[in-house]
């Protein structure tokens, strides 16, 4: 299960990749996002977080690794706990105008169980979130 989006900033690419590489910002540009804490790295490839999100009235812990450092181009982030997969992936163009094209993608991996209700429960959420997601992301880098 994933939702996909493609937007515009007015920023330039390097200053969009830097901020948006450090998964420590989602405490700005996720709004599901309660507390992300760096626990190993630099910042590149491999580099770990302690995230703590809230997804429907639920309380989600999950240990994020930076598996995708690619700069300034992409970036994917992915998210484990005992039960859930959940992989960010940002990919950035620069444009003409000086600013830079987002593509963002989201992928959820569940339990066998819970693939089955999921598109049922979660799958009518996650395109309001990303939605959400993508004007914070704006906001932030206004």
């Amino acid at each position: 299960m994933h939702v996909e989006r493609t937007f515009s900033v007015s920023r330039p690419v390097e200053e969009v990749f830097a901020y948006l590489a450090d998964f420590e910002n989602t405490n700005e540009w996720d709004p599901g996002t309660r507390s992300t804490t760096r626990t190993s790295g630099d910042g590149g490839l491999g580099t770990t977080y302690d995230n703590t999100s809230e997804f429907m009235g639920r309380t989600v812990d999950l240990v994020y690794e930076t598996i995708t450092y690619d700069v300034p181009t992409k970036v994917q982030i992915r998210g484990r706990n005992g039960r859930t997969t959940a992989t960010d992936s940002l990919s950035f163009t620069a444009l003409a105008d000086g600013g830079t094209s987002i593509r963002y993608r989201a992928d959820f991996e569940f339990p066998f169980l819970i693939r089955l209700v999921a598109p049922l429960v979660v799958g009518r959420r996650l395109p309001a979130l990303a939605d959400e997601t993508v004007e914070q992301i704006k906001r932030s880098l206004a």
